[in-house]
């Protein structure tokens, strides 16, 4: 178990640089196997998933190698390999390996993915995607076995009962080599989608109407990588230090940031009184006094992002006044709350909703960070506190920010991180 050391209590400032989001990078590598030659991928996050992921590519005899931010795929020597629950369930992006694998083999047998406990999120949708293309499904002591028929998956028209960006992901995969046409109605509109798609593409693949509600896919037969491909930045990193530097920020700069991928994020701190000064790929933070207290509902994309309740809530608490949270997405994520509360925040949780009352101080706590979101939400905490705080299971944060102790350095931050190193490629 890893700790992250935070002796709070002092402004910050500096600049802070984005990396590649890992929400488009948990895509990308597993789609990289639907590729007949070596994949390059640039702007590739430091971060713990992305091990995770190439470890799985080894037990299909893939070999992947990283420097810097920069992954290189080898699959010229895939074989098929089943999938066992035991890395698999420790990371929810691995069952995008269930799409992929099921468009380069015509099966795939994996364990049920896991990852962070946040709530239900079931696969009912995958499932509907992958029949429709003509595949049969079934689980089987806790492992999906997917199957195509011999004559391979064929295009289907298929409607989303609900909005998922994983079933938009995953049939994106299983049907980017299917026969024929695939329509995807009520789809996911995220970024990251498009990110994926366009990766796609460029290896010669027929995908249309990414970051829309309908998406549109003709088979082809083959697909080739020629060029390396950029991941887009995290706007929810990019969310993170907008709220620390918010909350606790001597002006800070947050460099590589698509705004418009965080509009309705930028809205909310605007709504907040923020000062906030948005360049063209960067945008200032001031030093703000006066936060007011607002109401945060999370929705999907382009609505206010569910990955960014836990990080904006340290700058409610810094609001005079009470703020309300609803999370639409995943509301039993609240395994931040006790934790906040050992600090010292007036937060309670309340028939899903979160009401928090700002203005009062926060002291340094033994805390626990039990998954991505809430870890990060806790080191905003920590760094606004009085005194020294402990995280926890900070492998949890690690898994989903990349360099984060180098980079609150960056900004002056007193923090240190116990355990392993921050970040290892080992494969």
């Amino acid at each position: 178990m890893q700790k992250l050391i935070i002796n709070g209590g002092k402004k910050l400032s500096g600049e802070v640089t984005i990396g590649g989001a890992k929400n488009s990078t948990v895509a990308i590598i597993p789609a990289a196997i639907l590729s007949e030659t070596p994949v390059t991928l640039d702007s590739v996050p430091q971060i713990r998933d992305v091990n995770n992921l190439c470890s799985i590519l080894k037990d299909m005899n893939v070999k992947s190698s990283m420097k810097n931010d920069v992954l290189h795929i080898d699959t010229t020597n895939i074989k098929f390999a089943e999938l066992p629950s035991g890395k698999v369930s420790s990371l929810r992006a691995s069952y995008y390996f269930m799409g992929a694998m099921l468009g380069k083999f015509g099966k795939a047998i994996v364990g049920f993915p896991g990852g962070d406990d946040i709530g239900p999120r079931p696969i009912d949708q995958h499932i509907k995607g992958f029949e429709a293309l003509g595949a049969t499904v079934e689980n089987r002591k806790g492992q999906i076995i997917i199957t195509s028929p011999e004559e391979g998956l064929t295009g289907a028209k298929i409607f989303l009962d609900m909005v998922s960006v994983g079933a938009t992901i995953n049939i994106i995969l299983a049907a980017v080599k299917a026969k024929g046409t695939t329509v995807i109605e009520n789809a996911a509109k995220e970024p990251e989608i498009i990110d994926l798609a366009t990766f796609l593409n460029n290896m010669g693949a027929t995908i249309r109407g990414a970051g829309t509600e309908t998406i549109r896919i003709e088979g082809v037969d083959s697909l080739k990588s020629k060029n390396s491909h950029t991941i887009i930045p995290d706007r929810i990193e990019a969310g993170t230090y907008l709220s620390l530097a918010a909350a606790n920020g001597g002006g800070i700069r947050v460099n590589n940031i698509i705004s418009e991928h965080l509009d309705a994020f930028i809205a909310k701190l605007i709504e907040m009184g923020v000062d906030l000064q948005i360049d063209e790929d960067s945008i200032y933070v001031g030093e703000t006094k006066n936060i007011k207290p607002i109401n945060v509902k999370t929705m999907p994309y382009p609505g206010f992002a569910t990955d960014l309740q836990q990080p904006i809530t340290p700058l409610l608490m810094s609001a005079e006044g009470e703020g309300m949270i609803v999370d639409t997405i995943y509301p039993k994520r609240i395994k931040h709350i006790p934790e906040l509360v050992k600090m010292g925040a007036d937060i309670r949780s309340e028939n899903d909703l979160i009401f928090i009352k700002g203005g009062k101080p926060l002291k340094g706590a033994t805390v626990s960070a039990e998954e991505i979101r809430a870890g990060a939400c806790l080191m905003i905490a920590g760094l606004l506190a009085e005194g020294q705080t402990v995280i926890n299971n900070a492998e949890n944060i690690l898994r989903g920010y990349d360099q984060v102790v180098w980079k609150l350095h960056c900004l002056q931050a007193d923090v240190q991180l116990i355990g392993d190193d921050e970040f290892r490629f080992e494969i």
